[in-house]
């Protein structure tokens, strides 16, 4: 059956009006990257003009990666859970929508708004380092390559950490579980990012190169691996 973009589009309408009614899931997806805007803030401001040389070895944009790691997982996380909470799951899988478009709204509806706030704290945090940070500092932490790896791995990571959160959402019954699980599956995404951040692991064009396959393979394969998972009839019955 092809798929109907006006369904995947009601799907994505009706899951953002669930966002803005639940204030808890709004909050949840500030605190991320609030915490990931502050710190590394901090850290170049605090630099003084002798330690640039330091923050040349580093990757502090890199750092910010958690933010579309961490950030979508609490809204896929509440993808199906969330749903299945409040009882209107059941009428959603008993209309005529397919499974494919169902799972791609539910997607789409948590990497839109992930990703386009990913994007306006890294303008956020460009825009305060150029305008306010050393010379030296500035330099230091503005570097192209840099700027290029943070555009092109924050849609990829976001989409892989959705799948994870979506996989999840759809064995849990509980959202607080569901949101729990998702951050604890993606902790060692953001150890990795924050490892090459700061030079514990050394970023080489091999890696670089690594790290912008590796997600999309696992986004393509997450896809592969949710849908199968996704067992209609097992979630309107409530079976476990």
């Amino acid at each position: 059956m092809r798929m109907s973009g006006r369904r995947i589009r009601a799907v994505v309408r009706k899951e953002l009006r669930e966002y803005r009614r639940h204030g808890s899931v709004v909050v949840a997806t500030a605190i991320f990257p609030l915490i990931f805007l502050i710190q590394p803030l901090i850290l170049v401001f605090m630099v003084p003009s002798a330690g640039a040389a330091t923050l040349e070895q580093w990757h502090v944009l890199l750092y910010m990666l958690a933010i579309p790691v961490l950030t979508p997982a609490v809204l896929a996380a509440y993808a199906v859970a969330g749903e299945r909470q409040q009882g209107s799951l059941e009428p959603v899988l008993t209309t005529p929508i397919t499974t494919e478009e169902f799972l791609l709204g539910k997607a789409l509806s948590a990497l839109v708004p992930s990703v386009g706030v990913a994007y306006a704290v890294y303008a956020v945090f460009l825009g305060c380092v150029a305008l306010f940070a050393q010379p030296a500092a500035a330099a230091a932490v503005l570097r192209p390559p840099d700027i290029a790896a943070q555009v092109l791995l924050t849609p990829l990571l976001a989409t892989f950490s959705i799948w994870v959160g979506i996989a999840i959402s759809t064995r849990s019954s509980d959202v607080r579980v569901a949101q729990q699980l998702c951050l604890l599956a993606d902790l060692p995404v953001v150890l990795v990012t924050s490892l090459i951040a700061f030079d514990v692991i050394h970023l080489t064009p091999a890696l670089g190169v690594i790290l912008i396959v590796l997600p999309l393979i696992a986004d393509v394969t997450g896809w592969r691996i949710v849908a199968p998972m996704f067992d209609r009839e097992r979630l309107v019955t409530g079976a476990r």
